[in-house]
This record gives C-alpha cells, sequence and structure tokens, in this order.
C-alpha cells in the first residue's frame, strides 16, 4: 500500500497539508509538545517526504496519539497547514489497518472506544456518573469519591434532574433518542469503527497472552514511561 496516496483521500488530509517550510511555528505553539516527546513540525516534515517505510513508522508509533487535537497549529501556521488535520488522517489510517495496537498509547483507543461510545449510546452522555468510578480515576481526589458515593443528593441539590426525566442536566434520555443516536452511528460509520478496533484490540490481547477483561485493565493503567519531556 502506498500510505502517502492512502493519506490523500481523507478530506482532513488534503484540507491539513500543504507545502510545509519547516519553520517549526507548529511545534512553538503546541500544547501537546511542552509536555510530550512530540514535534508536529517532523511529523509533516516526514509525511512530506512520501517515504513508505517512514509513514508506516509513523502508523505504528506513539507519536500520532500525543495529540490533542486542539488546533492551536492551524491558527499560526503560515502555509495554513494544519498538522492536527494530518495526525488525525494519520491515526484513522492506523485504525483501520491494525497499527494502532503497536504502540501503549495507541492501544489506549480500545479502552477510550469502548467505554466512550457506550456511554454516549446507552446513557447518551460522553461521561457519565453511573459509569465514573473512582477506582479508574484516583486523580479526581477524595471529594469527587465522596460525591460519586452520594451523587443523587449531591446533583440533586446543584438542580441537576439526575436519572429523571424531562428536562435539565443528567436528566434520563429517552430511549428512542438513544436509538435515533446508535441509528447516526450506523449510517455515519462509527458502529464500524467500534467493532474494528475491537477486531484489533483482540488479536492484540490474544498476541499478548491477556483476556479482554485484563488488556482493558492494562492498556488503560499501565504508562512505560519515556513518553514525556525529561524523562
Amino acid at each position: 500500500m502506498d500510505y502517502f496516496e492512502e493519506l490523500s483521500k481523507d478530506y482532513r488530509f488534503k484540507e491539513g497539508f500543504h507545502t510545509c517550510i519547516n519553520c517549526g511555528t507548529c511545534t512553538a505553539i503546541c500544547p501537546a509538545a511542552e509536555f510530550y516527546k512530540y514535534d508536529p513540525r517532523k511529523i509533516v516534515s516526514i509525511v512530506q517526504t512520501r517515504d513508505n517505510a517512514q509513514i508506516e513508522q509513523l502508523l505504528k508509533s506513539e507519536t500520532i496519539w500525543y495529540c490533542g487535537e486542539c488546533m492551536s497549529c492551524v491558527t499560526r501556521c503560515p502555509r495554513k497547514n494544519g498538522p492536527g488535520l494530518v495526525i488525525i488522517a494519520l491515526r484513522d489510517l492506523s485504525i483501520r489497518l491494525g497499527f494502532f495496537t503497536e504502540s501503549e498509547k495507541g492501544r489506549q483507543i480500545y479502552t477510550l472506544s469502548k467505554r466512550l461510545n457506550n456511554n454516549i449510546l446507552n446513557k447518551g452522555y460522553c461521561v457519565h456518573p453511573s459509569t465514573f468510578t473512582y477506582h479508574d480515576h484516583p486523580e479526581s481526589g477524595p471529594v469527587f469519591e465522596w460525591v460519586l458515593d452520594h451523587k443523587e443528593d449531591v446533583y440533586g441539590r446543584l438542580g441537576a434532574r439526575y436519572g429523571q426525566d424531562g428536562p435539565g442536566a443528567l436528566r434520563s434520555i429517552p430511549q428512542e433518542d438513544l436509538d435515533e443516536l446508535k441509528a447516526i452511528y450506523n449510517a455515519t460509520g462509527g458502529t464500524a469503527r467500534m467493532e474494528l478496533v475491537e477486531k484489533h484490540s483482540r488479536a492484540k490481547a490474544a498476541q499478548m497472552g491477556m483476556t479482554m477483561e485484563e488488556y482493558e485493565e492494562y492498556t488503560f493503567n499501565h504508562c512505560s514511561g519515556g513518553h514525556f519531556n525529561g524523562e
């Protein structure tokens, strides 16, 4: 496969990839580059070479998963490039080819896809208190642990309609609306993407000798180090 040609079919790549002059403005403005070993200038420069081997290395790397997709780079580039858009196209191709399972940060897509999409499809929210567990997010602190233990009372006192019918924050989403969300996922390829992520992740879990439950826990919590500046 010619990876550059495949990327060129992606409308985000077409919008974000023009002639890069390697000025480094995107890296200077990038919040991710401040913390991660990440340089959007280098990524665009590699893609610009059209070198298949180097692009494949990118598709299998940690690097393309460091971007926060804030698009600060788009606002600063003198040539109107969008390294963030190029990254999205690279991520899409990495998932389609199953290359995302070759990197630690890429493997986290399984947990992200499963939890976030299931929240949306089953609850109507990206994040919902009923599925947010302190065990998985100890960084939220002991105060939020207490909030989770008393969520009906706390959210009720704040004016939310937690789990109730009618308008308001944290209201129960009608089943017909959830069915419509599922239909949108089916029509736009979201369901197929979730299935693809699971298929490749299952293969990787088997290769690592893990059950899917072990794989999910491992990819969610494990960080080998070496990702951040100064490490």
